[in-house]
């Protein structure tokens, strides 16, 4: 049984990481109905969830190796080993290096500063998670109604990274969702969806990386040797379900809306809301 909570855990935390459904909603509601000593220890929960949170992490890195290694060797060869251009005038690659640098300096600073009122319990109740899988929904929406879809993703300026930089900091409060914030944020300044999930993507590996190492150095020895195999087998699941979710999302955005979140963000949301009652 609990290979197969195992499984689950993963599975849940790999697919809504990157769909745009909230991760932390959902690992909240598993948490609940699943139980059991992972889950009602406060710190084997974080602990276990940081170690987790890294199969997805290498789920970005594998999935974006080809243009991650392509946009390094631009980057290093036209800023570190010759005389750095003006950024403009800069290869794709190089652009896109600087403009996910400068999109990732919102959640640094804002991460840090609002570090202990995020972590604390005033975030984590399932109302709030409730409001926000809606309050983004609607937002969600008016992005699609009101986006003209027309701008790609080499066409990104610095002050649009920012702006979705910006955006991205409202998944620091769960049940936003980062891709959700990010993708909306593209769409509002008129990107096309495939392009704006790329690229939340691409902004989201900073982030990422580096919570995810810092939650994992900061509590990891809070994993017991009795939960390592839990613990191991959610990492990989979460892993490989990361890997679907990318590639799903990029490709169902590339024909169709993101009504059907939409739809499925407000409905659980309800859900919630009607549970607590």
């Amino acid at each position: 049984m609990e290979i197969l909570y195992a499984i689950i855990v993963g599975i849940v935390q790999g697919l809504t990481e990157f769909l745009p459904i909230s991760s932390t909603a959902h690992m909240t509601i598993v948490a609940k109905l699943i139980g059991g000593n992972y889950f009602s220890d406060p710190k084997i929960w974080t602990a276990s969830m940081a170690t987790i949170q890294l199969g997805t992490m290498l789920s970005l890195l594998f999935y974006f190796r080809n243009e991650l290694l392509a946009l390094s060797k631009s980057f290093a060869r036209e800023n570190i080993f010759s005389l750095p251009r003006n950024i403009a005038n800069q290869s794709y690659n190089s652009r896109l290096g600087w403009a996910i640098g400068f999109g990732s300096i919102p959640i640094f600073v804002i991460g840090y500063l609002l570090k202990d009122f995020i972590e604390s319990d005033a975030t984590k109740s399932l109302f709030s998670i409730a409001l926000a899988l809606i309050i983004v929904a609607v937002f969600m929406l008016i992005a699609e109604v009101t986006g003209k879809f027309a701008k790609t993703i080499d066409k990104i300026t610095f002050f649009d990274a920012i702006l979705i930089g910006l955006a991205q900091t409202l998944a620091l409060f769960p049940g936003v969702s980062r891709s959700g914030a990010t993708i909306t944020a593209g769409l509002f300044l008129g990107y096309r969806r495939e392009d704006s999930a790329r690229f939340s993507f691409l902004l989201s590996i900073p982030a990422v990386l580096v919570s995810g190492v810092y939650e994992f150095i900061s509590n990891y020895h809070n994993i017991t040797k009795e939960q390592i195999i839990f613990v191991l087998i959610a990492t990989f699941f979460a892993f490989i379900s990361g890997i679907f979710a990318i590639s799903f999302l990029l490709k169902y955005l590339q024909k169709k809306s993101t009504l059907v979140f939409i739809v499925y963000r407000i409905l659980l949301g309800i859900i919630i809301l009607l549970w607590l009652v």
